[in-house]
C-alpha cells in the first residue's frame, strides 16, 4: 500500500446519505478475491441513472453513514480501484472505516457543514500529517487513531506491520526451536 501524505485535487460528489456496500458494489461482482478490477462495476446500479456524472477524482465528497450495510471489503476495494484516495463525509460506517485504513484509502470525517463546503469548492487538499482539510475559502481538521495514522503515514497494511517485526518472530521461533516442543501435563 501506498504511503499517505498530501492528497490535493478535484472533488468528486455523491451527495447521499446512508450509503450502503451493496450500492457501492453490488453482490453479482464478488465472485474473486483479487482487489482490482472492482472499479468498473462502482455505483453500478446508480449509474444507469439519467445524468450520473462520478468522475474518479482523488477525493469523493459524500452524505452521512458511508459504507454503512454489510462489511465486504470489496466496497472500498472498487472505491480505490475507480481512482478515489479520499472519502470525505460527516460519517461512516465502522467495518467500512476500518476497511478503508486497511488499503489506504483515506476516511476522512468531517462535519456535515463543512463536507458541503467541500462539495462546493470542487477542490481540497488533505494533509494527513496535521489532519487537515482546506479548500477555496475554508479549513477543518479531522480526528484520526494515532496507529491508524502512522500506518497510513509509512504505507503499512497488516502484512507491513508483521514484516516490521521479523526480527522478533525469528527470535521467538529460534527459541522455541531450541527448548523443543510444548508439553502439558493431565494429572
Amino acid at each position: 500500500m501506498n504511503a499517505i501524505e498530501v492528497i490535493e485535487g478535484a472533488v468528486s460528489v455523491l451527495d447521499r446519505s446512508n450509503v450502503d456496500t451493496d450500492q457501492i458494489i453490488p453482490k453479482q461482482f464478488l465472485k474473486r478475491v483479487e482487489r482490482t478490477g472492482f472499479g468498473e462495476f462502482l455505483f453500478y446500479d446508480w449509474a444507469k441513472e439519467p445524468g450520473w456524472d462520478l468522475p474518479p477524482n482523488p477525493i469523493l465528497a459524500t452524505g452521512r453513514n458511508f459504507g454503512s450495510g454489510s462489511s465486504r471489503e470489496h466496497a472500498p476495494w472498487a472505491l480505490e480501484d475507480y481512482g478515489f484516495q479520499a472519502v470525505v463525509a460527516p460519517s461512516f460506517a465502522d467495518i467500512f472505516y476500518s476497511n478503508c485504513t486497511k488499503i489506504g484509502l483515506l476516511p476522512v470525517p468531517l462535519a456535515e457543514a463543512e463536507v458541503r463546503a467541500v462539495m462546493e469548492a470542487g477542490r481540497a487538499s488533505i494533509d494527513l500529517a496535521t489532519q487537515r482539510v482546506s479548500w477555496d475559502g475554508g479549513e477543518a481538521t479531522f480526528e484520526i487513531d494515532p496507529e491508524t495514522k502512522r500506518r497510513l503515514l509509512e504505507g503499512l497494511d497488516d502484512i507491513g506491520v508483521t514484516l516490521q517485526q521479523v526480527g522478533a518472530i525469528d527470535r521467538y521461533e529460534s527459541e522455541r526451536e531450541r527448548s523443543g516442543p510444548v508439553t502439558t501435563s493431565l494429572a
